[in-house]
């Protein structure tokens, strides 16, 4: 099967922004066979940035101008503050990717003067290409835009929809924080252990271990999760006594629908600072 580049149908990319998402996907960028100019915009640039600078592959902090792709992945609190600053990277032909989380697409298009915008939300297993990021797109934008944004996220990992943007709270909730759930539970199992004895360093290299072998097992049987927990699950053995607890009316279902929710409502509320 023949890899997709990710820079077909783009010939200039201006990147505000670059953090972890940012800079994964310039790694992806770097790594197609079309040239094509790739400016960074950035007041704390990385090491890796300054580096890719120094050596040519981009142009680091450069003059503002009109560009073939627009991706804006800076914080959402800051958003409105640089919104008129950004206008000088749009022109006609210029589209827009938002992965700024609470951001609507319609409020990124009043900002910045533009319809063609679309709205991401990827996730930070994207750093090694084992993300999931998923779209949201006003109605009547041109199939040749979305196909454009689903070839410059491909680096990331997995690209799903567009979904309609009533579901992007909840799709942030659940994809775009739930790594940090997983790293949670992680930490929390190794404290468990060594809260029972466990050596510090053991405990903690089990925790890690474990989640990774379960995630992989998951993405490999496709078989539901409910159905991976029965499968390991032996009636009246020790992984039944812990679920027991995890799963009583206050354990970790209720807790996470609570979290999710939590995060949720948290989008809704960026995008009701943002009017």
């Amino acid at each position: 099967m023949v890899k997709p580049d990710p820079m077909a149908g783009a010939q200039s990319i201006a990147l505000i922004g670059a953090g972890r998402m940012g800079t994964a996907l310039a790694k992806g960028w770097l790594s197609g066979k079309r040239k094509v100019e790739i400016l960074i915009s950035d007041p704390q640039p990385s090491a890796e940035a300054q580096e890719w600078a120094g050596s040519g592959k981009v142009r680091l902090n450069p003059v503002p101008e009109p560009v073939s792709v627009l991706v804006v992945a800076v914080k959402p609190q800051v958003f409105p503050k640089a919104a008129e600053s950004l206008k000088a990277w749009i022109g006609p032909k210029t589209l827009v990717i938002s992965i700024m989380a609470g951001v609507r697409v319609k409020q990124v298009a009043e900002k910045l003067d533009t319809q063609r915008v679309i709205r991401v939300m990827p996730n930070t297993p994207g750093a090694i290409g084992r993300g999931v990021s998923v779209m949201s797109a006003p109605a009547g934008i041109a199939k040749g835009d979305v196909q454009t944004a689903e070839r410059l996220l491909a680096p990331l990992g997995e690209v799903i929809g567009p979904v309609d943007e009533k579901h992007m709270s909840n799709v942030t909730a659940l994809s775009g924080s739930g790594p940090a759930y997983l790293f949670l539970l992680a930490e929390a199992m190794a404290d468990g252990a060594e809260a029972e004895g466990l050596p510090r360093e053991l405990a903690q290299r089990l925790a890690r271990l474990t989640v990774e072998g379960a995630a992989a097992l998951m993405a490999e049987s496709g078989d539901a999760p409910g159905a991976l927990r029965k499968a390991v699950t032996s009636p009246g053995g020790t992984t039944q006594a812990a679920l027991d607890i995890l799963m009583d009316d206050g354990g970790m279902p209720r807790l996470l629908r609570q979290a999710i929710r939590a995060a949720a409502n948290r989008d809704r509320d960026l995008s009701r600072d943002m009017d």
